[in-house]
This record gives C-alpha cells, sequence and structure tokens, in this order.
C-alpha cells in the first residue's frame, strides 16, 4: 500500500529504533483507552544523545530542527511499541508538547517545533496534523536541546 506508515518511514530513510527505557521512575507511554500519551522523548540518535545545548546560545535553528525531527522519530518508535506494531490503529496524532532548551532572547521555539511537525506529517499524512505547545525552558534533562512528548487517539 503505497501511503502506509511503513512505506512513508521506508521512502524518508527513517529505519524506527528499538524504544528506549525509561531513564527514571516513569514508564515510556500510557494507554488508556483510545489514548496513548509518550513520556518526553529526547533527540537519539544510536543510543547517543545526538544535539545538546540552548537554542539562541550555541545551538543553531537548524541544529534545533533536527533535534526535535529525532525526538519525532523516537516518538514513533514507542507508539510502535505500543501499538504492537499496527499502525492502522492511530486515528489521530491530536498534540505535540515541545520544550526547547533557549537562551532567554531566543523567542522562535515554534520554528525548532517544526522539525518535529513537519516530519510528521510526512509520516502519517492528515492523521499527523496536530495541535502543538512549543515552549522555551533554561535546561532539560542530559542538556539536551529538544524534548517532546506526543498524544494519539488510537483504536
Amino acid at each position: 500500500m503505497a501511503d502506509s506508515i511503513e512505506t512513508r518511514l521506508r521512502v524518508a530513510g527513517v529505519t524506527l529504533p528499538e524504544a528506549a527505557a525509561p531513564a527514571a521512575n516513569y514508564v515510556p507511554y500510557v494507554v488508556q483507552g483510545r489514548l496513548l500519551q509518550t513520556s518526553g522523548q529526547l533527540p537519539i540518535d544510536a543510543g547517543k544523545l545526538a544535539v545538546v545545548g540552548k537554542l539562541g546560545a550555541g545551538v543553531s535553528l537548524e541544529d534545533g530542527q533536527a533535534a526535535a525531527r529525532l525526538c519525532a522519530i523516537n516518538i514513533l518508535a514507542q507508539a510502535n511499541a505500543a501499538l504492537g506494531g499496527d499502525w492502522r490503529r492511530v486515528n489521530r496524532l491530536l498534540k505535540l508538547t515541545v520544550f526547547v532548551a533557549s537562551d532567554a532572547s531566543f523567542t522562535e521555539q515554534h520554528k525548532v517545533a517544526n522539525g518535529a511537525s513537519d516530519f510528521l506529517v510526512e509520516i502519517l499524512g492528515d492523521k499527523g496534523r496536530h495541535s502543538r505547545s512549543a515552549v522555551g525552558v533554561p535546561a532539560l534533562p542530559l542538556d539536551a536541546t529538544v524534548e517532546i512528548e506526543a498524544l494519539f487517539e488510537i483504536d
């Protein structure tokens, strides 16, 4: 099927990693009724934090967007684990909450968040159109540049 999520991932050159295990006392996702909530995902690539630091203080907008894209890939890895690989269960990505480690003068968190939003719409199609908050914060765990959590409606 030309428009399947698996096909879109392949065309985008993305292989989903294994869903990351929690780094503290929490679960990586929760399924409650028809909702799937992921815990915040960091820009981890090949088991390592790929982008660290703050936007507006040494990290470029482009690097922030790349970090957000990696977070989105890790969100999909968690969703894949939660759904046992059955992407047909995804009805809609409802909301992203994007946290951007930012210098006080940086005000383009929304542009950083587009790195995730654009990728998720590319992969999920219309099911990926979502509401969103993009919030600047002074620091994130492990000095990550971006952390993103997601809420899905599922069957």
